[in-house]
């Protein structure tokens, strides 16, 4: 099993491993230094566990919740070993005062948190830990006896779109693709070293080369399935799986090229229950509220540095329409970080290093902070906290003529931030917002508050390290 699947999310199973690897080296590293600091006798140390572990349990999660909310894990994958035990540093030293506020909150229950020796020493001895930790379980997670062993129904136009789309290191970390099975008269797109044997019996193909699943991705099924191999594969064990869902599933996306509007109606997703509803919008005023509060200062500041800027009666906010929940337009709130007369030649796409943008602007693009003010649209309630990217109407127009299924993203709110502005970069063209849609229909698909949540934390990721901004 290599994803695993919280309220229609998929989480990739080897990271949840290494999480909870992290969480009791954490905890570990924690009863390593209480025990010296303040035990030194191992059975006092023992009958005292029960008081000791609640602060070490609360150093832990600390940790490993800050550690999500800036990609440590995911950064494997760009960065390598290095960039993520450094940036295993910046989550340890950021936790550090988090876990003296819990401390604050709960100094009963989490006494052992009250120290500032204690907190800095187990961050100390978590980090070496962590690192030997990690170096053991890439050595055994690279292998591909931890990968599920694929075997692809199709060898046509949607499959060669599965071999291309699910190359990256991002995408193909669960499985290895065994190989492609063309059916009879399908035209063949995929290279023939790739290619099984024609007309091979899939039940006999899997007692001689065993696989997990096979994925149905041919392109025409009017044509004919071999119905009754794949049903004698699935009584073997064998899981048996739609190319649309495979591809969602490992990319965490929408495959625009592979579905269609019976797809939309059968599949599960796209729904959400009342009691979501007032979850999301309850989220929505917390997370809005709390970031207005910690970020007024801020917003001062820019305010002042945008007038200094332009001058004193020049505007510092700039209203904009947008399409919002159904379709219905609204006007959104930002920060202005172009000059006055940017659109004097009608609406064009911000383009990088756009020479419209002033000084005071392409600073807090890069830092997100001309966002902020969409706070306001989120307690007035024409956003939500997370969803997709509102666009303009003019913008909306063109890609809902040429993209398909680009009006299903106004099926909710539009959000400050999103599934979408997480994953892919500013889209600016065509083709980008191509894209961007294929994220956002997994969000619309998949949404939960467990998602919502989860993009939040992530977000801090995007402003630390200026992710996707333009």
């Amino acid at each position: 099993m290599a994803h695993v699947r919280l309220f229609r999310h998929y989480i990739h199973f080897p990271f949840v491993i290494l999480g909870l690897i992290d969480l009791l080296v954490l905890v570990a590293s924690f009863l390593i230094t209480v025990f010296f600091r303040y035990f030194g006798e191992v059975d006092f140390f023992f009958f005292s566990l029960g008081f000791v572990l609640p602060s070490a349990l609360a150093f832990a999660l600390t940790n490993v919740l800050v550690m999500v909310a800036i990609g440590v894990h995911q950064s494997r994958l760009e960065d390598g070993m290095s960039g993520m035990m450094l940036r295993t540093i910046l989550a340890l030293i950021f936790s550090l005062p988090l876990s003296g506020l819990l401390y604050l909150m709960a100094s009963d229950w989490l006494w052992y948190l009250g120290t500032v020796g204690v907190l800095t020493t187990s961050s100390v001895i978590g980090f070496f830990l962590l690192g030997i930790a990690r170096t053991l379980f890439f050595a055994i997670a690279g292998k591909d006896a931890f990968k599920r062993k694929v075997l692809v129904l199709g060898a046509g136009v949607k499959a060669r779109q599965l071999l291309e789309d699910l190359q990256t290191p991002f995408n193909r970390k669960g499985f290895t693709v065994a190989g492609y099975v063309a059916l009879p008269g399908e035209p063949v797109q995929i290279s023939p070293e790739l290619l099984i044997h024609p007309g091979i019996s899939l039940h006999r193909y899997i007692h001689s080369h065993p696989v997990s699943e096979i994925v149905v991705a041919v392109d025409d099924r009017r044509k004919g399935l071999p119905m009754e191999d794949l049903l004698e594969c699935k009584m073997e064990g064998v899981r048996i799986v739609d190319g649309a869902t495979f591809y969602e599933r490992e990319s965490r996306k929408v495959a625009l090229e592979m579905i269609s509007q019976g797809w939309l109606v059968f599949t599960d997703g796209f729904t959400v229950s009342t009691v979501a509803g007032f979850g999301k919008r309850a989220i929505d005023l917390l997370a809005s509220g709390l970031l207005l509060l910690v970020s007024s200062p801020l917003m001062a500041l820019t305010a002042i540095a945008i007038k200094i800027e332009d001058g004193w009666k020049a505007p510092v906010f700039y209203s904009q329409e947008r399409v919002g929940l159904n379709g219905h337009p609204f006007k959104v709130h930002k920060f202005r970080s172009m000059r006055t007369d940017a659109e004097k030649n009608g609406a064009v796409w911000a383009q990088k290093n756009d020479n419209r943008v002033t000084k005071v602007g392409a600073f807090i693009r890069k830092v997100r902070i001309d966002e902020l003010p969409q706070i306001f649209n989120v307690l007035n309630g024409t956003m939500a906290f997370v969803g997709p990217r509102p666009e303009r109407p003019v913008f909306v127009e063109k890609l809902a003529d040429s993209i398909p299924f680009y009006n299903e993203r106004h099926r909710v709110k539009p959000g400050i931030t999103g599934w979408a502005q997480l994953c892919f970069a500013y889209a600016d063209n065509e083709e980008d917002s191509r894209e961007k849609l294929r994220y956002d229909l997994y969000y619309i698909k998949n949404q939960s508050l467990l998602l919502d949540l989860l993009v939040i934390i992530q977000t801090v990721e995007v402003v630390l390290f200026k992710k996707g901004s333009r």
